[in-house]
Parts: C-alpha cells; structure tokens; sequence
C-alpha cells in the first residue's frame, strides 16, 4: 500500500483522474465525514489506492487543525494529513467515476463506525 505523507502528493494523486461525474456509487454527496455502514459503502465500486497513516507511529494524535474555525464535520474543513482523523484515512477511488475518498473507522467501547469523505483537492494544506 503506497504511504502518502505530504499534501503534494495527495494533489498528485487526485489530479490523475478529477472524479466529478455523477455515479451510482453516491459518495459525492459526503463533502463532510459522514457515518456510512458497510452495507451502504458500495464496495464493488472502489478500490484502495493509498493510505495516510503511517505504519511508523504506534498512536497518531487525535488533535484536529481548525486554524478558520471550522468543526470537524464541516465540509469545509481542512485536509491536514498530519492531524485527526487524517492520520488514520485510507485513500479510496471509485472505479466509475474517480472520485477519491477518504475513509478511516472510528472504534469506541462498544461500536464501530465507517466514516467517509469526498475528497476535495482545494482543501489539501500541509
């Protein structure tokens, strides 16, 4: 699995294929993280190109970089690699339209949780 650990080469890799088509995967509508359960992630659709969490750190921080003000689910938040929940994503394209994810899974006591979001090149910042 290719380790994507600068924001150029998160550009890089969205730049290959833009992904703005509509798609029967429906993902596009995810701007935020969202919940999305594994019945719901269109499995077939995607596959996994990169990740974002490097094997190298045992425990990436769960600190968030807001430096606008914006919240964690805002859509137009932040794409900082090195802060929560970035340093725990997988990169994800779907195979019909391009368009690349990002996805990581929430564990707590007692639940799992599948989050996902589009990725937005503009918002990529190191």
């Amino acid at each position: 699995m290719k380790l994507i650990q600068r924001a150029a080469e998160l550009r890089a890799l969205q730049a290959e294929a833009p992904g703005t088509a509509p798609c029967a995967c429906g993902l596009a509508a995810y701007t935020g993280w969202t919940s999305l359960t594994e019945e719901r992630w269109p499995a077939a659709l995607m596959t996994q190109l990169a990740t974002l969490r490097d094997p190298e750190v045992y425990e990436p921080t769960f600190e968030e970089y807001h430096p606008a003000g914006t919240r964690y689910d805002d859509p137009a938040a932040p794409v900082a690699l090195a802060w929560f929940p970035y340093n725990r994503c997988d990169v994800w394209r779907c195979q019909a339209c391009q368009r690349l994810v990002l996805r990581y899974t929430e564990f707590g006591g007692y639940y799992v949780d599948h989050r996902v979001r589009v990725l937005d090149p503009t918002l990529i910042t190191d």
